[in-house]
């Protein structure tokens, strides 16, 4: 038989329907993979439900239909006082995944390197790599997971291209603040490079921190692209809409990729997504003021339980040091709570590349986007279960 990509084939199984289908086959809780266990509001999906009975659907504009994207654009305005042309710096993927995919597909070559900061959303790596470029890593130290100013710089070379950055965080639950953000932009206008922002949990920022696109600060609008999700904004994840924004040159760039990787997405949920965008600051504010009650419930639990909850600025999900209950490595522990307390986590170790040495193996995420009751029942049992 002959191979495969050894990318993709080569790697693992991804650690979310891994430990999604463990949870399954023990009748865990599953507080492992990031997707609410309530669909967002009902308004949005009425009007994907007449537009899919009205029709027509059919092919959308490989771009996205104008509504949305001209949604999209008004966003950015609302939210950010950018100024974004519809036309030209806006493009509808088929989820953040897909963007990303496209980005990097669009702007990487065999011989480009790129910096990652570690831990990373697992994605990034196996796309980047299939782009024949290479991967530059910097840690985030624990416990503040601060960017080091000196460590960037030394990851970056001639061959640089590219920098990703996630804010806020998956999986650390950290928002970058003004300080960490002007040291990627600093670095970015130094080496000419560009910089893929993924934004897909801008509005769940607790604590009234603040979300402060890159593309906001001096000079860096022309050399980012900010990519976003309906699924996350309105708890809609199985919608897979997703949008870049970004001046026309790198937009065009992401949607000659993006045309053959997806081509397009359905109509009628754009149609829907571009309604949801005109929801009131009245939705925004229950939605944060929810997810942020949820979170405080299960930090509440999970330190109850035992564990050292860390700070979680932003996300779905909240990260804990697990070796106040445990003296096994993340990923053993979280197989053994799902099967054992019947609750699923994911380990953090699974965030790191294969190649980076001794990344740190006793911090677990667990996803809070769950109704009240779940959490209080998950919280319960690894109580009883590490007690």
């Amino acid at each position: 038989m002959r191979s495969f990509n050894p990318i993709f084939s080569g790697r693992e199984k991804s650690i979310f329907p891994t430990m999604s289908a463990l949870a399954r086959e023990a009748g865990a809780i599953n507080l492992g993979q990031g997707f609410p266990d309530e669909d967002g509001p009902k308004e949005i999906l009425s009007v994907a439900a007449d537009a899919t009975i009205e029709g027509p659907n059919q092919y959308a504009p490989v771009e996205g239909i104008p509504e949305l994207r001209e949604a999209i654009a008004r966003d950015n305005k609302r939210f950010y006082d950018l100024d974004i042309d519809p036309e030209t710096q806006t493009l509808v993927v088929s989820g953040a995944t897909e963007g990303l995919a496209a980005a990097f597909l669009g702007f990487l070559e065999p011989g480009d390197e790129a910096v990652l900061l570690a831990p990373f959303y697992e994605c990034y790596a196996p796309q980047i790599e299939a782009t024949g470029a290479t991967i530059e890593f910097v840690s985030l130290e624990p416990p503040g997971w601060r960017l080091d100013a000196a460590a960037l710089e030394k990851a970056i070379s001639p061959k640089t291209k590219l920098i990703v950055i996630n804010t806020p965080h998956n999986p650390l639950g950290k928002v970058m603040d003004r300080n960490e953000l002007e040291i990627i932009a600093d670095a970015a206008r130094r080496h000419d490079l560009i910089v893929v922002c993924d934004e897909v949990y801008e509005h769940l920022i607790f604590d009234d921190r603040p979300h402060i696109p890159l593309m906001t600060l001096p000079d860096m609008f022309e050399r980012t692209i900010r990519i976003g999700s309906a699924g996350k904004t309105f708890s809609l994840t199985g919608f897979r809409i997703g949008y870049v924004t970004g001046p026309e040159r790198l937009i065009t760039a992401v949607m000659k990729a993006h045309q053959h990787l997806a081509y397009t997405s359905p109509v009628p949920l754009q149609k829907a997504v571009a309604f949801g965008f005109g929801l009131g600051d009245d939705y925004y504010r229950r939605f944060v003021a929810d997810m942020q009650a949820k979170r405080d419930l299960l930090s509440a639990g999970l330190q109850d339980a035992g564990f050292d909850v860390a700070p979680c600025e932003g996300t779905y999900f909240v990260t804990v040091d697990i070796r106040p209950v445990s003296a096994e490595d993340d990923a053993a522990f979280c197989c053994e709570i799902t099967s054992e307390a019947k609750v699923a986590a994911v380990p953090l170790s699974a965030f790191y590349h294969p190649a980076i040495d001794n990344p740190p193996r006793y911090y677990a995420r667990f996803c809070f986007c769950k109704r009240h009751e779940v959490l209080t029942e998950a919280s319960k049992r690894l109580k009883g279960y590490l007690r």
